[in-house]
Protein backbone atom coordinates (compact mmCIF):
# COMPACT_ATOMS: atom_id res chain seq x y z
CA UNK A 1 0.00 0.00 0.00
CA UNK A 2 1.23 3.48 -0.52
CA UNK A 3 0.73 6.66 1.33
CA UNK A 4 -2.28 8.93 0.52
CA UNK A 5 -0.46 11.62 2.29
CA UNK A 6 1.38 13.49 -1.27
CA UNK A 7 4.89 13.67 0.42
CA UNK A 8 7.56 16.08 -1.01
CA UNK A 9 9.03 15.18 -4.08
CA UNK A 10 12.15 13.25 -3.17
CA UNK A 11 9.10 11.01 -0.98
CA UNK A 12 7.00 10.94 -3.67
CA UNK A 13 9.47 9.38 -6.17
CA UNK A 14 10.27 6.65 -3.62
CA UNK A 15 6.60 5.94 -3.03
CA UNK A 16 6.34 5.64 -6.86
CA UNK A 17 8.63 2.94 -7.09
CA UNK A 18 6.66 -0.28 -7.62
CA UNK A 19 9.77 -2.14 -5.80
CA UNK A 20 9.83 -0.18 -2.81
CA UNK A 21 8.08 -2.94 -0.07
CA UNK A 22 5.06 -1.33 1.74
CA UNK A 23 3.12 -4.16 3.36
CA UNK A 24 4.16 -6.69 5.93
CA UNK A 25 2.61 -9.71 4.29
CA UNK A 26 -0.81 -11.72 4.43
CA UNK A 27 -1.07 -12.77 7.45
CA UNK A 28 -1.18 -9.28 8.48
CA UNK A 29 -3.75 -9.31 5.88
CA UNK A 30 -5.72 -12.37 6.86
CA UNK A 31 -5.93 -11.22 9.99
CA UNK A 32 -7.25 -8.19 9.31
CA UNK A 33 -10.03 -9.43 7.11
CA UNK A 34 -11.17 -11.66 9.31
CA UNK A 35 -11.56 -9.08 12.22
CA UNK A 36 -13.50 -6.95 9.82
CA UNK A 37 -15.31 -8.90 8.46
CA UNK A 38 -16.84 -10.21 12.01
CA UNK A 39 -17.18 -6.77 13.10
CA UNK A 40 -19.58 -5.47 10.32
CA UNK A 41 -23.16 -5.63 11.25
CA UNK A 42 -24.47 -7.02 8.03
CA UNK A 43 -24.13 -7.64 4.40
CA UNK A 44 -23.56 -4.57 1.35
CA UNK A 45 -21.62 -2.48 3.66
CA UNK A 46 -19.34 0.28 2.65
CA UNK A 47 -15.36 -0.31 2.90
CA UNK A 48 -12.94 1.98 1.75
CA UNK A 49 -9.63 0.76 1.53
CA UNK A 50 -7.69 3.99 2.14
CA UNK A 51 -3.84 3.40 0.70
CA UNK A 52 -4.90 0.39 -1.52
CA UNK A 53 -1.81 0.57 -3.76
CA UNK A 54 -1.86 -2.31 -6.43
CA UNK A 55 -4.64 -3.52 -4.72
CA UNK A 56 -3.20 -6.84 -4.17
CA UNK A 57 -3.91 -7.05 -0.57
CA UNK A 58 -7.88 -5.93 -1.09
CA UNK A 59 -7.66 -9.37 -3.00
CA UNK A 60 -6.49 -11.41 -0.23
CA UNK A 61 -8.76 -10.18 1.74
CA UNK A 62 -11.86 -10.26 -0.66
CA UNK A 63 -13.02 -13.72 0.31
CA UNK A 64 -13.72 -12.61 3.80
CA UNK A 65 -15.24 -9.74 2.74
CA UNK A 66 -17.99 -11.30 -0.18
CA UNK A 67 -21.32 -9.20 0.30
CA UNK A 68 -19.88 -5.66 0.84
CA UNK A 69 -18.54 -3.01 -1.23
CA UNK A 70 -14.77 -2.35 -1.41
CA UNK A 71 -13.56 0.86 -2.98
CA UNK A 72 -9.61 1.51 -3.26
CA UNK A 73 -8.55 5.10 -2.75
CA UNK A 74 -5.11 6.19 -3.82
CA UNK A 75 -3.02 9.07 -4.55
CA UNK A 76 -0.88 7.30 -7.38
CA UNK A 77 -2.17 6.83 -10.49
CA UNK A 78 0.15 3.93 -11.03
CA UNK A 79 -1.36 2.28 -8.60
CA UNK A 80 -4.65 2.78 -9.02
CA UNK A 81 -4.28 1.30 -12.80
CA UNK A 82 -2.80 -1.87 -11.46
CA UNK A 83 -5.69 -1.94 -8.81
CA UNK A 84 -8.58 -1.22 -11.13
CA UNK A 85 -8.22 -5.21 -11.86
CA UNK A 86 -8.81 -6.40 -8.86
CA UNK A 87 -10.72 -4.21 -6.77
CA UNK A 88 -13.37 -2.56 -9.71
CA UNK A 89 -13.82 0.85 -8.04
CA UNK A 90 -11.40 2.82 -7.23
CA UNK A 91 -10.99 6.72 -6.46
CA UNK A 92 -7.86 8.96 -6.66
CA UNK A 93 -7.50 10.83 -3.59
CA UNK A 94 -4.95 12.61 -0.65
CA UNK A 95 -5.43 12.68 3.13
CA UNK A 96 -4.11 16.51 2.72
CA UNK A 97 -4.59 19.44 0.33
CA UNK A 98 -8.47 19.48 0.63
CA UNK A 99 -8.71 15.93 1.79
CA UNK A 100 -10.60 12.87 -0.31
CA UNK A 101 -13.29 13.35 -2.71
CA UNK A 102 -15.53 11.60 -0.78
CA UNK A 103 -18.87 12.80 1.27
CA UNK A 104 -19.19 13.28 4.88
CA UNK A 105 -20.00 9.72 6.76
CA UNK A 106 -20.11 7.61 3.53
CA UNK A 107 -18.44 4.76 4.68
CA UNK A 108 -19.28 1.83 7.17
CA UNK A 109 -15.74 0.65 7.28
CA UNK A 110 -12.16 2.13 6.91
CA UNK A 111 -8.98 -0.09 5.80
CA UNK A 112 -5.93 1.95 6.79
CA UNK A 113 -3.10 -0.61 6.32
CA UNK A 114 0.63 -0.09 6.60
CA UNK A 115 0.03 3.67 6.39
CA UNK A 116 0.23 5.35 9.51
CA UNK A 117 3.94 4.78 9.76
CA UNK A 118 4.48 6.85 6.76
CA UNK A 119 2.94 9.65 7.38
CA UNK A 120 4.04 13.30 7.85
CA UNK A 121 0.63 14.72 9.57
CA UNK A 122 -0.97 11.45 11.19
CA UNK A 123 -3.36 13.59 13.11
CA UNK A 124 -5.08 15.11 9.61
CA UNK A 125 -5.00 11.74 8.54
CA UNK A 126 -7.11 10.62 11.46
CA UNK A 127 -9.49 13.94 11.15
CA UNK A 128 -10.02 12.80 7.21
CA UNK A 129 -10.67 9.37 8.03
CA UNK A 130 -13.36 9.83 10.78
CA UNK A 131 -15.10 12.50 8.42
CA UNK A 132 -15.50 9.92 5.77
CA UNK A 133 -16.24 7.05 8.60
CA UNK A 134 -20.36 7.63 9.62
CA UNK A 135 -21.42 7.57 13.30
CA UNK A 136 -19.89 4.07 14.87
CA UNK A 137 -18.23 2.96 11.56
CA UNK A 138 -15.31 0.84 11.78
CA UNK A 139 -11.75 1.77 11.59
CA UNK A 140 -9.86 -0.95 10.88
CA UNK A 141 -5.77 -0.23 11.19
CA UNK A 142 -2.27 -1.54 10.92
CA UNK A 143 1.12 -0.64 11.74
CA UNK A 144 4.71 -2.20 12.92
CA UNK A 145 5.02 -2.25 16.34
CA UNK A 146 8.00 0.10 17.74
CA UNK A 147 7.76 -2.82 21.07
CA UNK A 148 8.15 -6.06 19.52
CA UNK A 149 9.84 -9.17 21.07
CA UNK A 150 12.91 -8.57 18.98
CA UNK A 151 13.11 -5.29 19.31
CA UNK A 152 13.23 -4.69 23.00
CA UNK A 153 15.69 -7.47 22.86
CA UNK A 154 17.97 -5.62 19.78
CA UNK A 155 17.53 -2.41 21.99
CA UNK A 156 19.03 -3.61 24.74
CA UNK A 157 21.59 -4.33 22.87
CA UNK A 158 22.13 -1.30 20.90
CA UNK A 159 21.00 -2.32 17.59
CA UNK A 160 18.39 0.24 15.93
CA UNK A 161 14.64 -1.69 16.07
CA UNK A 162 13.34 -3.03 12.83
CA UNK A 163 11.15 -0.52 11.30
CA UNK A 164 12.66 2.33 11.89
CA UNK A 165 14.65 4.08 9.71
CA UNK A 166 17.09 6.86 9.47
CA UNK A 167 17.61 7.25 5.89
CA UNK A 168 15.64 6.75 2.38
CA UNK A 169 18.79 5.68 0.72
CA UNK A 170 20.12 2.83 3.04
CA UNK A 171 19.68 0.48 6.09
CA UNK A 172 21.72 1.50 8.97
CA UNK A 173 22.57 0.10 12.18
CA UNK A 174 19.62 -2.40 12.30
CA UNK A 175 18.99 -5.74 10.89
CA UNK A 176 17.17 -6.07 7.44
CA UNK A 177 18.03 -4.79 3.72
CA UNK A 178 15.06 -2.62 2.56
CA UNK A 179 14.06 0.34 2.69
CA UNK A 180 10.97 1.15 2.95
CA UNK A 181 9.92 4.61 4.37
CA UNK A 182 9.03 4.50 8.03
CA UNK A 183 8.80 8.08 9.29
CA UNK A 184 6.83 7.06 12.69
CA UNK A 185 6.24 4.12 14.89
CA UNK A 186 3.80 3.30 17.68
CA UNK A 187 3.55 1.05 20.83
CA UNK A 188 0.26 -0.43 21.19
CA UNK A 189 0.06 1.51 23.70
CA UNK A 190 0.80 4.67 22.22
CA UNK A 191 -1.59 3.37 18.90
CA UNK A 192 -4.59 3.49 21.63
CA UNK A 193 -3.93 6.60 23.00
CA UNK A 194 -3.37 8.71 20.10
CA UNK A 195 -6.89 6.91 18.56
CA UNK A 196 -8.92 7.32 21.57
CA UNK A 197 -7.48 11.27 21.28
CA UNK A 198 -8.45 11.69 17.80
CA UNK A 199 -12.50 10.94 18.15
CA UNK A 200 -11.97 6.80 17.96
CA UNK A 201 -13.88 4.83 20.58
CA UNK A 202 -13.71 1.04 21.63
CA UNK A 203 -10.23 0.55 20.72
CA UNK A 204 -8.76 -2.90 20.80
CA UNK A 205 -5.30 -4.27 19.95
CA UNK A 206 -4.60 -7.21 18.59
CA UNK A 207 -1.35 -8.79 16.76
CA UNK A 208 -0.41 -10.10 13.65
CA UNK A 209 3.12 -11.66 12.47
CA UNK A 210 5.74 -10.18 10.27
CA UNK A 211 6.99 -11.88 6.89
CA UNK A 212 10.21 -10.24 7.18
CA UNK A 213 11.47 -12.60 10.51
CA UNK A 214 13.91 -15.24 9.37
CA UNK A 215 12.15 -18.44 8.79
CA UNK A 216 14.05 -19.71 12.24
CA UNK A 217 12.09 -17.74 14.30
CA UNK A 218 8.77 -17.29 12.68
CA UNK A 219 6.87 -19.67 14.96
CA UNK A 220 8.01 -17.41 17.58
CA UNK A 221 6.87 -14.83 15.69
CA UNK A 222 3.25 -15.95 15.81
CA UNK A 223 3.17 -17.10 19.32
CA UNK A 224 3.75 -13.81 19.97
CA UNK A 225 0.52 -12.16 18.45
CA UNK A 226 -1.18 -13.53 21.66
CA UNK A 227 0.40 -10.83 23.41
CA UNK A 228 -0.55 -7.49 21.18
CA UNK A 229 1.98 -5.17 22.94
CA UNK A 230 4.65 -7.44 22.06
CA UNK A 231 3.67 -8.36 18.17
CA UNK A 232 5.51 -7.57 15.23
CA UNK A 233 2.37 -6.06 13.45
CA UNK A 234 -0.65 -4.23 15.61
CA UNK A 235 -4.10 -4.43 14.85
CA UNK A 236 -6.15 -2.07 15.85
CA UNK A 237 -9.95 -2.15 15.63
CA UNK A 238 -12.14 1.27 16.25
CA UNK A 239 -15.39 3.28 15.96
CA UNK A 240 -16.10 6.58 15.63
CA UNK A 241 -17.96 8.18 18.07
Amino acid sequence: MTSTTSPSPGLRDFYENPAVPVASGDGRTLRQARLLADALDGPGQVILDIGCGDGSAAATAAPFLAGHRMIGVDWSQDALRRARPLMGHVVRGELEHGGLPLADGCADAVLFSEILEHLVDPDQALDELRRVLRPGGHLMLSTPNLAAWYNRALLLAGVQPVFSEVSLRGIHGRPGSEVVGHLRLYTARALRSFLTASGFTDVTIKGAPFHGVPRPLRLLDRAACAVPGASSILLAHARRR
